[in-house]
């Protein structure tokens, strides 16, 4: 929440009947409405890089169940698809589209590693383009089904992807295979007869080269595109006015915004919609400092008539072990995500009055916290334990009670148990609460053992007991 030219983070968690979402790094995000004149949003999550540095192939879905002035609780539901699962990626998106009553998800382009048969250990983590295809996934029914459409030919990442009624807009994006960023324009319609689905795709003169850029929308037909890549090493400075009318598409060039000087020379920035036409972005400070990284955010408010020169600053305390220097790959780079309709947790509940007695503890919460007595890990000090750590430790949840997080390391995890647990849905007890959570198992009814009575045996005659 922006109020006054201050960002107030507040805390949300995730309802007991959740699934495990873990916290995953460039996967293709939208909100969904069971139909069009639906007020319920929901939020569908697929893809992405995970803790481990493996990609997933799972697709979750996200809802809001309470909001007050404290925190948020969502609820987060792993959706299990049949047919043709869209491989493991990341950079890529996912869009619904409605059509004669019914709606539809579409997951196109991205990368994902290469094959294991072609991987060594020097290129163990190196990517490739996913295969051009269209996936229509419907979320009902949990059923996938792949598209190959002509006119896409080449793999496309972190693109940008507009989605209206039946119709998404694909523009841009970077092809790895080549190292170019195309000015690709593509209109793909889907329609939802009683029967099979029908997919076109057409390609449209007049795109723009651009990857890794941020959207947002000013009003019902008007977009605007703000940042990414041109090249490998230049930022993309202008911004775009993308308008709406029936089949048609324009797309025009805007007024500059007047970018601050350490906008200008940075060599990196990353960010995304907020809604209600607002840009929030970030960009690394000095890289040059002994003690810590600090990364400045900003936000752009764009108007239908151009941007607003209010551009506000904002810094934050957070600090940054690695170096965006020229190990990153610019569409790798920082990343983070809201919501596209950020006026959603406006209401009576006063959600955006800001109380500080409301402040959780944030030693308590994040990565960096003191997850049993034992803990050592220091965010000054900390080294990578497991082979699939990138530059934060990695962390399990307890079900204990309200649930908390451990640092996996502390509870002396086998890497290869912790990914067996990451994937699956089972309780997991940390090394605190493992006993207790034994202890309130109900043991097995036993029934007792029935003992027939001995019986005494007399051999006539002889007088004794056998």
């Amino acid at each position: 929440d922006v109020k006054h030219n201050h960002l107030k983070l507040k805390p949300a968690v995730f309802s007991k009947d959740s699934c495990y979402l873990p916290p995953l790094r460039y996967p293709a995000t939208c909100t969904f409405k069971g139909s069009l004149e639906s007020e319920k949003q929901q939020y569908i999550i697929h893809g992405g890089k995970t803790p481990n540095n493996e990609l997933s192939d799972k697709i979750y879905v996200m809802s809001v169940v309470c909001k007050n002035n404290k925190k948020v609780t969502f609820r987060c539901t792993e959706k299990d698809l049949v047919g043709d699962v869209p491989e493991a990626r990341y950079g890529h998106s996912i869009d619904m589209v409605y059509s004669r009553g019914k709606s539809m998800g579409v997951v196109f382009g991205g990368r994902s590693y290469i094959p294991s048969a072609q991987r060594t250990t020097e290129k163990w983590n190196s990517v490739a383009d996913c295969s051009p295809h269209i996936f229509l996934v419907d979320l009902e029914f949990g059923c996938s089904t792949a598209y190959i459409l002509p006119e896409l030919q080449d793999g496309l990442s972190f693109h940008v992807s507009i989605a209206r009624n039946d119709t998404i807009y694909i523009l841009g994006g970077h092809s790895l295979a080549n190292n170019i960023r195309p000015a690709n324009l593509y209109r793909i319609r889907v329609d939802l007869p009683l029967g099979s689905p029908a997919v076109n795709c057409t390609v449209l003169p007049g795109g723009i080269s651009v990857s890794s850029a941020i959207l947002t929308q000013t009003n019902s037909d008007e977009f605007v595109i703000v940042g990414g890549y041109q090249l490998e090493n230049q930022k993309r400075m202008v911004c775009n006015i993308i308008s709406l009318e029936g089949n048609k598409m324009e797309i025009r060039d805007m007024e500059t915004p007047d970018w601050t000087p350490d906008i200008k020379h940075s060599k990196l920035w990353f960010g995304s919609n907020m809604g209600n036409g607002s840009v929030f972005f970030g960009i690394p400070g000095d890289n040059k400092q002994t003690l810590s990284e600090t990364f400045y955010f900003y936000m752009l408010k764009c108007a239908e008539d151009g941007v607003n020169e209010d551009q506000k600053t904002f810094t934050n305390s957070q600090t940054s072990t690695d170096d965006p220097g020229d190990s990153t790959p610019f569409e790798d780079s920082e990343e983070f995500c809201f919501s596209a309709e950020a006026n959603s947790f406006d209401g009576d509940d006063e959600f955006d009055t800001y109380n500080e007695d409301d402040e959780e503890d944030e030693s308590v919460t994040g990565y960096w916290i003191t997850c049993c007595s034992t803990c050592d890990v220091d965010i000054n000090t900390w080294v990578p334990f497991y082979s699939t750590e990138l530059n934060k430790p990695a962390m399990i949840y307890c079900s204990h009670g309200d649930g908390h997080w451990v640092h996996a390391q502390c509870m002396d995890l086998a890497e290869r148990t912790l990914i067996q647990l990451s994937e699956g849905s089972s309780k997991y007890y940390c090394n605190e609460h493992v006993k207790i959570a034994r202890a309130l198992q109900t043991p097995k009814r036993v029934l007792p053992l029935k003992k027939p009575p001995l019986k005494s045996l007399h051999k006539k005659g002889s007088g004794k007991i056998l």
